[in-house]
């Protein structure tokens, strides 16, 4: 990822501990090594870290669940964090929700994001309505936030709203459904894309640039979208929590990985050979990156 980011003058920002549903998994000691592997390959360089609930139950909301993960965060500067929702949080009614994300952006000393997402994520989940996204976005410690979103236009409201309104709020992309929308509004992505197209996306970002822009980019953004597509699909249930194991068979696909085996009581799996699915999804991107020279994007020789 970093080679791609170099090589189509891109910059990019990893995102360590973000998916909702596998935080969830993390114990204390683990969320931190995630930190500490990535600190002792980038000593220097900035990261957005995921901050969720911990050890609290579904009904009761306390601020003080997303103390540990925000003291582990904050201790690895610079960085920044992203408020992961929780079912408690999420439960609550708009203004007790804004209160607690206030609440919880006491402790918080570095930028921060606000998060949110559609129940094709997870079932009990809510987007923010307006007047929560407003009221979010004038809090001084956030700067953007994030809509994880597939069938509905979430994103686009959010872009709206902050241009319209001139609110100093970045909204990030989270819909993997209309990843070229984010790049034709100059807006920043934060997806699980940018792990299963990096080196497509990079190279979307560059040639859709004025001074750079070559007309194969539509094509381009055809060939990443239906890969996506497939590995966001959702399956009968509405859900599309099994993308973690699509990605992962793209990564081992590519070399990246040697097992695309996830977290042990992750239970977001795909029924089926998702090898060869995921290997037929490859078919189009591949082409379009052999045709436009798009490096890093082929099977291991």
């Amino acid at each position: 990822m970093s080679d791609c980011a170099q090589h189509f003058g891109i910059d990019i920002t990893f995102v360590l501990n973000a998916d909702t549903g596998y935080v969830f998994n993390l114990s204390d000691s683990m969320y931190e090594e995630v930190i500490i592997r990535f600190r002792a390959l980038y000593p220097r360089a900035s990261f957005i870290s995921g901050i969720t609930a911990v050890g609290t139950d579904t009904e009761n909301f306390q601020a003080s669940s997303y103390h540990s993960h925000l003291d582990i965060a904050q201790q690895h500067e610079p960085c920044e964090v992203m408020i992961m929702t929780s079912q408690a949080l999420n439960s609550l009614d708009p203004e007790k929700r804004r209160d607690a994300y206030f609440e919880i952006a006491e402790r918080i000393k570095v930028p921060a994001l606000v998060h949110a997402l559609e129940p094709a994520f997870v079932p009990w989940a809510t987007p923010f309505d307006p007047w929560l996204l407003h009221q979010l976005a004038g809090h001084e410690k956030f700067v953007g936030g994030k809509i994880s979103t597939l069938d509905e236009p979430h994103f686009l409201y959010w872009a709206a709203m902050c241009r319209d309104l001139g609110l100093n709020f970045v909204p990030h992309s989270g819909d993997d459904f209309g990843i070229s929308s984010a790049i034709k509004m100059g807006l920043p992505l934060l997806i699980g894309a940018g792990v299963s197209a990096c080196p497509l996306i990079c190279a979307a970002l560059k040639y859709w640039r004025e001074e750079n822009f070559d007309s194969r980019v539509y094509k381009l953004f055809e060939a990443f979208q239906s890969l996506e597509d497939s590995v966001f699909r959702l399956n009968g249930k509405g859900s599309a929590s099994g993308y973690k194991h699509s990605t992962a068979e793209i990564l081992k696909l590519l070399g990246i990985i040697e097992s695309a085996e996830i977290h042990p009581d992750c239970p977001d799996t795909r029924e089926g050979d998702e090898t060869e699915k995921m290997r037929e999804a490859l078919i189009r991107p591949m082409r379009m990156a052999e045709r436009m020279q798009i490096p890093f994007y082929s099977f291991p020789s």
